[in-house]
C-alpha cells in the first residue's frame, strides 16, 4: 500500500509548497514524511501495509496549525490530497 499528497491553496489558487506532512500507523509510530515541492505534491509520502493511519498536515494558515486526517488504507495506491485556506479545509479520496 503507497500514499501519496497533494495540498491546495484554495484562497490562493496555487499549490502549498512547503508543508510538512506526517504519516503515522494505528499505533502512533511514524511510517512517513516529507514536505510539499513547488507543485504542492508529496509522490511517495509512505509504503506500508493495510490499515489505519493518521495523515498530519501542518498547513501555513493563521488558523489551523495542523490538519489531522484518520484513514482506513486498503491495497494498492491512495492519494489524499489536502485543500486549505485560511479558515476552512476540505479532503477526499483521489486518485
Amino acid at each position: 500500500m503507497t500514499v501519496s499528497t497533494h495540498v491546495l491553496d484554495t484562497e490562493r489558487g496555487r499549490p502549498a509548497a512547503g508543508v510538512r506532512v506526517e504519516l503515522f500507523d494505528s499505533d502512533g509510530d511514524l511510517v512517513g514524511e516529507g514536505v510539499t515541492n513547488d507543485d504542492g505534491r508529496i509522490a511517495e509520502l509512505g509504503d506500508a501495509s493495510p490499515g489505519t493511519y493518521r495523515i498530519v498536515f501542518h498547513p501555513p494558515s493563521p488558523f489551523f496549525k495542523r490538519v489531522e486526517l484518520e484513514v482506513e488504507l486498503g491495497e494498492g495506491h491512495h492519494h489524499v490530497p489536502l485543500l486549505i485556506s485560511s479558515y476552512a479545509c476540505a479532503s477526499y479520496r483521489g486518485s
